[in-house]
């Protein structure tokens, strides 16, 4: 996931295979899942994406019964965002899936292979963001 968040590759009409969620609101259900409900700009920050295109989002999600908009009691202009069950339950599902498949790529490697990919694949993210900011 910090792959493709950090190179901004999270395209708004992708969708999960699997799964009635496009890519960019698989990433929001996953920096939802905190507990501690977020603003949408705080979202947007965190997915890199503009602030009109996480407002869409949102909505969809609503509309999905994914989450939840609720006025923030300390700032009546802004929304915290928190995920339902049914929110929680579909990105339990989601990294099951991902789980699953990193694995299956994981054990189709060699020993050796698997530890560059550790040392290899934190530097790369690094690099990424170096070049994306």
């Amino acid at each position: 996931m910090d792959v493709v968040r950090a190179a901004a590759l999270l395209q708004p009409d992708q969708t999960v295979a699997g799964h009635p969620v496009s890519m960019s609101q698989a990433f929001a259900l996953h920096e939802l899942d905190t507990g501690t409900p977020l603003s949408q700009r705080d979202l947007a920050e965190r997915l890199r994406l503009e602030k009109s295109s996480v407002s869409r989002m949102v909505a969809e999600m609503e509309r999905k019964g994914l989450l939840v908009r609720e006025r923030d009691p300390e700032n009546h202009r802004q929304y915290r965002l928190r995920l339902t069950d049914q929110g929680r339950a579909t990105h339990a599902r989601m990294a099951s899936t991902f789980h699953e498949r990193y694995e299956c790529w994981v054990t189709a490697m060699t020993r050796s292979e698997r530890a560059a990919l550790l040392k290899g694949l934190p530097a790369l993210v690094r690099v990424i963001r170096q070049h994306v900011r």
